[in-house]
């Protein structure tokens, strides 16, 4: 059986659901296929398009496994035809035209494309009864048409009074009336003219046909001079009135090409340009402010509005016709100080953008014509929508990945970093154990400074797993306040050698805001990694210059020098990086966490942690952080250096 392709001609407005619909059906029926929805574009036609309606059918058509196509043509049937004999289609589906006239004569789009289908299938799909009105046409706006009639009522009988001037013919008055007629219709549109019209064919039948000053006519020719007159002036009228509003449709269109232009361009230049495109809206529409809301999730407060975290109340956005609930505002720009009660209030306007968000503009109420291009927002925000969810989504598979990658080298530091220490604690403990063995009281010593060691290098080990681990799941909260650098560096000392760190110190360093279990945990790293890979060189621990800046304010710096081999300049970046040994050192010498729980907690406490090459040889690390501005509120002074306990959780371990 031949595969069954079905294609969809969509016209711009919300009937082509219904069409889609139909196809899945039909689709579903014959076991499987392929949908083709094309939509043709014509110069008279591109007025009427919603481009919110035509997105979210294309969106339907990709989740039913086809494919959507515009192009531009001046005949709607015969670009159908063409693109379903081309792709080999086995049925059309177009919807029920909205002009009777051109079903009645079989001139409509259905028709055309019934007697052109040859061999294809073509169905013809009624519109929804409520989708049957007639839609209003662009107007040239109530103050133009209001002039219009003020104009039809006065100009004819000015130019009346200008022909009492002078001797003249019925033909002179009918001429100057119908330039009057003219002038009206450009002003007010069709209407006024036609009543302006009316008005002059009165006049020039009263003062300039005999009899005069009485309406009746005597000669038959006369009549049909005014009857000629009436019918040109309304059919000039007409074109004049046609022509004015296709006038200002194509500069509205040029407008929102423009503006639609922009937001392409906008949109490819920038990840995330929803509130641009917000701040373009307001720009555009004239309008106070706007936002993109959408309702809060489940189990958040309800009557609401939740702006920067924060629920109030909706102000009336029910009455907007959104619905009662609480509302979250994704974005905004403008004046959004109103917002609590601007949203679905007089002179606001709402525009869905799907199900559950909604776009909505402050200080404007945007008319007919303007909603086609208030639409094609809506469609923009939807993708900027998407694409933040998409980089959410990224992210999070992003993190699972990097938590895979830790776990696995975790599992891995586990199966063979922590058996070194365990090895030696069970074979020391082992030999301890042996019945028949007897040791010198040197060799027991031995035996239990090995036991002890190895317990100490085990202990370090889990720990820093741990810390890894904490810093990975972003789990580590910092409690700040004003730390001094002297008594941070002297806790970090005690598990170190006497005498193998110099401390150079200023007396006046000024306190900087930091977590101090956290930060001791730091300087101890640094410090045991610099012993270690600059074993049997001076390392210092000295204060950074005065007047040292972070992310543009004032900070205090701590250096700890070193005149080991140093770490080549390719190196450094890896130095800060998980299970990273320099030069393959052996793994008994650790599982290369150390610098990055350290690189870790510096960026929990808004901090950084740089390395640079010592003068003559070596590595100098430098931590930067904040200087502090006193002790946060609520929080006891118990919890800093010379306090009765640790506050932090790494303190705490």
């Amino acid at each position: 059986m031949a595969r069954e392709r079905i294609v969809i001609g969509l016209n711009g407005s919300d009937d082509g659901d219904l069409l889609v619909h139909r196809a899945a059906k039909l689709l579903e029926r014959a076991g499987g296929g392929e949908i083709l929805a094309i939509h043709v574009r014509t110069p008279s036609g591109a007025g009427s398009e919603s481009p919110h309606a035509l997105e979210s059918q294309r969106r339907q058509v990709a989740e039913l496994g086809g494919s959507y196509h515009a192009l531009t043509a001046g005949d709607v049937s015969a670009a159908l035809l063409d693109y379903a004999r081309a792709s080999r289609a086995t049925h059309i589906l177009v919807g029920q035209s909205r002009r009777r006239f051109t079903v009645l004569s079989g001139g409509s789009v259905e028709a055309r494309v019934v007697r052109g289908a040859g061999d294809i299938d073509v169905q013809v799909v009624p519109r929804p009864v409520a989708a049957r009105t007639r839609k209003r046409r662009t107007g040239l706006g109530r103050r133009r048409v209001i002039a219009g009639f003020a104009l039809a009522a006065v100009l004819p009988a000015g130019l009346q009074l200008l022909l009492a001037v002078f001797d003249h013919s019925v033909a002179t008055a009918a001429l100057l009336q119908l330039a009057g007629a003219v002038a009206v219709a450009l002003v007010g549109g069709l209407w006024p003219a036609v009543a302006g019209a009316l008005w002059s064919s009165l006049l020039v039948n009263y003062f300039s046909t005999p009899p005069l000053y009485d309406l009746a006519i005597r000669d038959p020719q006369d009549v049909l001079s005014l009857a000629v007159f009436a019918g040109v002036a309304v059919a000039v009228a007409g074109v004049v009135d046609r022509s004015a509003r296709r006038s200002k449709e194509a500069s509205t269109a040029r407008a929102e090409a423009a503006t639609l232009a922009d937001l392409a361009l906008a949109a490819s230049r920038e990840e995330d340009n929803l509130k641009g495109l917000l701040a373009e809206a307001v720009s555009v529409f004239g309008a106070d402010g706007a936002a993109v809301v959408t309702r809060a999730p489940s189990g958040a407060e309800a009557d609401g509005v939740m702006v920067d975290g924060v629920m109030v109340d909706d102000g009336g956005l029910a009455d907007g016709g959104l619905g009662d609930g609480a509302w979250q505002v994704i974005a905004a720009a403008g004046d959004a100080t109103g917002w609590p009660v601007m949203p679905g209030g007089p002179g606001t306007t709402v525009e869905p953008v799907d199900g559950e968000t909604f776009l909505v503009l402050a200080g404007r109420t945007v008319p007919p014509s303007g909603r086609r291009l208030l639409a094609a927002f809506a469609v923009h925000v939807k993708a900027q929508l998407e694409r933040r969810q998409l980089a959410a989504t990224r992210n999070e598979i992003l993190r699972l990945a990097e938590g895979n990658i830790m776990r696995t080298a975790i599992l891995r530091a586990v199966s063979h970093d922590l058996r070194t220490p365990l090895a030696g604690i069970k074979l020391a403990a082992g030999g301890l154990l042996q019945n028949g063995v007897s040791y010198t009281r040197a060799e027991q010593q031995d035996l239990l400074e090995t036991i002890d060691a190895c317990t100490d290098r085990l202990d370090l080990l889990v720990g820093n797993l741990l810390d890894m681990s904490r810093i990975t799941a972003q789990s580590v909260e910092p409690l700040l306040g004003p730390v001094r650098w002297t008594e941070v560096v002297d806790a970090a000392l005690r598990g170190l050698p006497a005498g193998a760190v110099t401390v150079a110190l200023p007396a006046n360093m000024p306190p900087v805001d930091a977590d101090p279990g956290l930060l001791e945990r730091v300087v101890a790293n640094i410090l045991e990694n610099a012993l270690k890979y600059a074993a049997g060189s001076r390392v210092v621990v000295a204060g950074g210059p005065d007047g040292s800046v972070l992310d543009g304010h004032p900070c205090g710096e701590l250096q700890i020098i070193d005149h080991g081999p140093g770490v080549p300049a390719r190196k450094v970046v890896d130095m800060f990086r998980p299970f990273q040994r320099l030069d393959d050192r052996s793994q008994s010498s650790g599982i290369g966490l150390g610098l990055s729980v350290a690189q870790g907690f510096m960026q929990s406490m808004r901090g950084t942690l740089t390395a640079a090459e010592t003068p003559g040889g070596g590595l100098t690390m430098v931590i930067r952080l904040p200087l502090s501005t006193g002790i946060p509120a609520g929080i006891p002074a118990a919890g800093y250096p010379g306090g009765s306990e640790p506050t932090t959780a790494a303190g705490q371990a």
